[in-house]
């Protein structure tokens, strides 16, 4: 894989603004307006996630948040900041949660190999180990296992997303947006768009 030099960054980008000019002279000028995205993306940190890239979108159309294994913790005040203001502010139309397979995070959880803030940070996803181990260790690989507890890791976050005061909120209003949960594959470039339980978890959000 190329790296590109500190200098190239700063290159690439009046590259791009060119670019970008030359096909549409007012672009920026209209970028600079506002936002009304349709989207809220919660990802993982990993470099190899630009999700804009993998979906082919531009500026304007995702509101993102991303951390280590793309958890949503109740307790992150960074989160819910940004999940109530797409919510409420932005009215996003869709919220994703997207982790992906080859995942350090989840791959230290699952060997319990995290050391630090780091170890703190992924418990829960060991948690979700802990609760589904019989069903992961039987699976015949360890890739095959660390796939399998990288689609319950989101499953769980789109669960934790669900619960959250600011989508019990919105449920109540009746004008809410669709929660999705994606697993990216790295090692084809595509995403897994999962099947989930969200009516279920939306009675959590609505009950009184």
């Amino acid at each position: 894989m190329h790296y590109h030099e500190y200098d190239d960054l700063i290159a690439n980008n009046k590259k791009w603004v060119a670019e970008k000019l030359e096909l549409t002279p007012e672009y920026f000028k209209q970028l600079a307006q506002g936002q009304k995205p349709p989207f809220l993306y919660i990802g993982c940190s990993d470099s190899r996630m630009p999700i804009s890239s993998f979906t082919q979108t531009e500026p304007g159309e995702l509101f993102i948040h991303r951390n280590v294994a793309n958890q949503v913790s109740l307790t992150d005040m960074n989160l819910l900041a940004v999940l109530e203001y797409a919510v409420e502010a932005l009215d996003v139309q869709h919220i994703v949660v997207c982790g992906h397979y080859c995942c350090g995070g989840v791959e230290a959880a699952y060997k319990g190999t995290a050391t630090g803030v780091v170890e703190n940070w992924v418990s829960p996803i060991r948690d979700i180990y802990m609760q589904n181990r019989q069903e992961i260790d039987n699976m015949p690989t360890e890739k095959e296992r660390l796939q399998k507890l990288a689609e319950l890791n989101v499953l769980a976050q789109v669960k934790n997303i669900c619960t959250t005061s600011v989508m019990h909120r919105a449920y109540k209003t009746l004008k809410y947006p669709t929660v999705h949960g994606w697993v990216l594959d790295i090692e084809n470039g595509l995403i897994k768009d999962l099947k989930l339980p969200i009516s279920e978890w939306q009675a959590l959000g609505i009950m009184p």
